[in-house]
């Protein structure tokens, strides 16, 4: 039975979510799911027929879609995250990229014997990776936290460069294959880099100073950027091809570093939207390859994977690290991890559509090959880099740091606890003031929604073993219960009460969720702990000895003391919950907070 195009859409759009929900419960990339998909609807059963349901506007689908996932990703690339990394990463963007690119290049010539062009085209088209592909294998792997920030970077940062290398190494084959002189060439590459730098300032420095100036209505930021997009892409590719790419690249960052700029609700729109492209796109995408050419590829392809994952990349790893302070442990597990992603199988059928239009033979094999590239990386990579990287001592061990929801003053008082016993403590606020105070307070602290994906991308978990929910907003503390238990554990996601449970009898509401715990008591809200901090009192830590029991410090501060926190001599640390009362022994350390005038006199402390 025949499909109709509608019906053929919407399994796509709902194949592809299902495809991502799967891979967040696995913690894979959800490329992985969705080619198999694509293939499988595709050239397998014969389902989907991605030119015959799009037709003509299959080109322009995949050009609309690439342009917006490249315009969200520089759009989370802010200068002062940059500055302030490591030389390694630089390189990484710089030199690293030129050299796997060269060394691909040369690899695909001699193996496949295809034009030059043709060959710095695929180099350049495999150079990227993306945080689609790289935040899931992080997470999963645990490295160290110089190789996590290293590779999520890279994975930001390299996208876009990676698209504006193919932009151009595309226009020197188009404008080289009609005759042109080598002058042509070189003003067609400027016309493409002055258009793309001039449309995307302009028109981010002008979209921005609409958006500060609040002369676009909130409700449509979203829509309206999305409008924008679209159009300067359009007109920059119709003043000269192929610059829009560059154009919106240049565009979202421009937005990203532009001061007073309210972008937290375009960037959650932006990625939601990235997420269904990604999903529909791979999936198409996927359904197009030739699966008898794949195959007709044998052993050459083997030869591409083995260079790009023993040769280019290793290489690129030891020119970018010479003089950093990285490990050689930690050096051979950057050689080995670099998935490819979304972007680079996007950007090979996109000009594989066009040279093939253009006349060369040989850009057919651009989409198999750099899918077997994607397959292999993605297959190889997520399956032995948590195993690599324990061999090579860069795992990182049980995580024992806790993610805290919220950065108000008793979240920040917690924080700067758990900091003093040497756990470690990540806020996060979607109030700058709020974290610009804790970050003066010395703490780790980033500016996002606590449950949005532009924070599951950029939110740096390595470390993180424990979720405390600690706001005002009840809702908010549910949410990211939810969220985070997939991540880190049932077992690890706590919560604030905001409302006692005398109210909420009344309110004929559950007392209870098994999803997650209540913490720190019976009778204590989030308002009540939060006005003790306001008032004076503090949070202490209190060791306990053979003299000094659990009854003493009890008594110390005539039983006002809310415990929090304790820790048993081998550091494992013991939370406080409705359900689960602290009864710390000898030698623990109990952290409590200790309201103003308890009476409290002089006793061991870790201050």
């Amino acid at each position: 039975m025949l499909l109709s195009k509608a019906m053929l859409l919407s399994l796509i759009i709902f194949s592809g979510i299902l495809c991502q929900w799967f891979a967040w419960r696995v913690k894979l990339p959800a490329i992985l799911f969705l080619l198999i998909t694509g293939i499988v609807a595709g050239p397998v059963m014969g389902i989907l027929d991605s030119d015959l349901l799009f037709g003509e506007l299959l080109f322009p689908f995949i050009s609309l879609s690439v342009a917006v996932i490249l315009f969200e990703g520089s759009l989370t690339l802010e200068y002062r995250q940059i500055a302030g990394l490591q030389k390694v990463v630089r390189r990484m963007i710089s030199f690293g990229v030129i050299v796997t690119w060269l060394i691909t290049a040369t690899a695909t010539r001699l193996v496949f014997h295809f034009p030059w062009g043709l060959s710095l085209l695929f180099g350049a088209i495999t150079v990227v990776t993306g945080p689609t592909v790289i935040v899931p294998m992080i997470r999963t792997v645990r490295p160290t936290m110089a190789i996590a920030n290293i590779l999520r970077w890279e994975g930001i940062v390299i996208d876009p460069i990676g698209a504006t290398l193919a932009v151009l190494v595309y226009e020197f084959i188009v404008s080289a294959g009609s005759g042109s002189p080598i002058g042509h060439t070189l003003l067609t590459f400027g016309r493409i880099i002055g258009i793309g730098l001039f449309f995307g300032a302009a028109t981010g420095y002008l979209f921005g100073l609409v958006l500060r100036q609040h002369f676009l209505p909130e409700f449509l930021h979203s829509a309206g950027t999305l409008a924008i997009v679209f159009f300067i892409f359009s007109l920059s590719n119709y003043y000269q091809e192929e610059s829009g790419l560059l154009t919106v690249t240049v565009m979202g960052m421009w937005l990203a570093n532009m001061k007073d700029v309210p972008r937290e609700k375009i960037l959650h729109f932006k990625e939601n939207l990235s997420v269904l492209l990604i999903s529909v796109l791979f999936i198409v995408l996927a359904a197009r390859l030739d699966l008898h050419r794949l195959i007709s590829l044998g052993m050459p392809v083997f030869i591409i994977f083995i260079t790009i994952q023993f040769l280019s990349r290793p290489l690129s790893v030891v020119v970018s690290s010479l003089g950093s302070s990285l490990t050689w442990s930690e050096r051979h597990l950057l050689a080995w991890i670099a998935p490819r992603g979304i972007v680079a199988a996007a950007i090979s059928a996109l000009f594989a559509i066009k040279l093939k239009g253009a006349g060369y033979a040989e850009a057919d094999l651009l989409v198999p090959l750099t899918f077997m590239v994607i397959i292999g990386t993605v297959v190889l990579q997520s399956s032995t880099a948590r195993l690599i990287a324990k061999l090579l001592g860069v795992a990182e061990p049980y995580p024992k740091g806790f993610l805290i929801i919220g950065a108000n003053a008793f979240a920040v008082a917690v924080a700067k606890a758990l900091e003093q016993n040497d756990f470690k403590a990540l806020l996060v606020d979607t109030s700058w003031e709020k974290i610009g105070k804790a970050r003066m307070a010395g703490l780790d602290a980033f500016h996002g929604e606590a449950v949005s994906q532009p924070t599951e991308q950029n939110l740096n978990l390595i470390g993180m073993g424990t979720m405390l929910a600690l706001t005002p907003r009840g809702s908010l503390n549910s949410l990211a219960c939810m969220h985070y238990r997939m991540e880190l554990g049932p077992n690890s996601v706590y919560a604030i009460r905001t409302t006692t449970k005398d109210e909420l009898v009344k309110r004929g509401k559950v007392l209870r969720n098994p999803h997650w715990k209540n913490i720190f008591n019976n009778t204590h809200t989030f308002d009540d702990l939060e006005d003790i901090i306001n008032q004076g009192g503090m949070i202490r830590s209190t060791a306990l000895t053979d003299t000094f029991s659990y009854d003493h410090y009890k008594v110390q501060y005539n039983q006002k003391a809310i415990p929090l926190f304790a820790i048993n001599p081998k550091g494992k640390i013991y939370i406080s919950t409705e359900e689960n009362t602290l009864t710390p022994k000898s030698q623990w350390t109990i952290i409590s907070l200790i309201p103003m005038g308890s009476e409290a006199v002089p006793t061991e402390t870790n201050p």
